[in-house]
């Protein structure tokens, strides 16, 4: 536990050294604040954790660290003061009200106790999460990200939706629907791939781009409301470079959602619209 002690002190010394100085110089100014592009590794294995950097300092979510490195992290609601205890492995979110899971980067594993809370004020609380981790309709490996096969750096940035948690109630039944950012990105990436490896929109090391300067293909992570997406589960790469293939030019607009139904994790639902 020497290391992860050590490495929880150094975290705090950095918080309080950017809070002492801020507070001495009583001063407000605007920062801005970029997203972290550099690769991060823990133990030589390379992770996805979100993080921005501002003003030449990289800053993550505490409970992302700690799912990472394994240390136990909560927020006590009666005191307003954050717990961390490195005798025990992180927990998840227990049984407290948790916000609805970013998961942009980091994969959310749902847990039985995890309750979310939805844009209606409704509590769902997780009870099921069998299907989760063992279906017999997985196709392929989602546990990590896809890589890169082409420069990504080179492809637009598009703006990540919220996280968001729809409630409602059919026949009965307690349903919620919570916006996955992380499998949204595997549709993002598996996106970029098939962009470089198809010659209409990548050539000479780079993509292919319109009389005006403007990318060949856009990659939205949301679609709206008033547009009749294609859905499919489970996750198949092949739904979407084939796709993309078939023509290639256009709007891509991606989402996914995890399905809920009494608190039992039922699927993961993708869905791809072109425009």
């Amino acid at each position: 536990m020497k290391g992860k002690l050590n490495f929880v002190a150094g975290l705090f010394l950095g918080i309080c050294l950017v809070t002492g100085t801020g507070a001495a110089a009583a001063v407000v100014e605007t920062v801005t604040a970029t997203l972290n592009r550099s690769p991060i590794y823990v133990d030589g294995s390379r992770v996805d954790l979100a993080g921005y950097t501002i003003n030449g300092y990289n800053y993550f979510k505490l409970r992302d660290i700690a799912a990472l490195v394994d240390f136990g992290v909560e927020w006590d609601q009666t005191t307003s003061t954050i717990q961390i205890d490195t005798t025990h492995g992180y927990q998840g979110e227990g049984s407290e009200t948790a916000p609805v899971p970013e998961q942009a980067t980091v994969r959310y594993v749902p847990t039985v106790g995890d309750r979310i809370t939805c844009q209606d004020g409704y509590i769902y609380e997780i009870t099921d999460v069998t299907k989760f981790n063992n279906s017999m309709f997985a196709a392929e490996d989602t546990a990590k990200l896809p890589t890169a096969t082409c420069d990504w750096s080179l492809l637009p940035d598009p703006e990540l939706p919220a996280a968001e948690a729809r409630h409602f109630t059919s026949g009965g039944r307690e349903y919620l629907f919570m916006r996955n950012l992380y499998e949204t990105r595997r549709m993002q990436y598996t996106l970029y791939n098939a962009i470089g490896s198809n010659p209409q929109t990548w050539q000479n090391g780079k993509p292919v781009t319109r009389a005006d300067g403007k990318p060949l293909v856009q990659v939205h992570l949301s679609i709206p409301n008033e547009f009749n997406a294609y859905s499919f589960w489970p996750w198949k790469s092949e739904q979407i470079t084939e796709l993309f293939n078939s023509c290639p030019p256009g709007d891509y607009y991606v989402e996914a959602w995890d399905l809920y139904c009494d608190g039992a994790f039922r699927y993961t639902e993708y869905y791809i619209y072109v425009k």
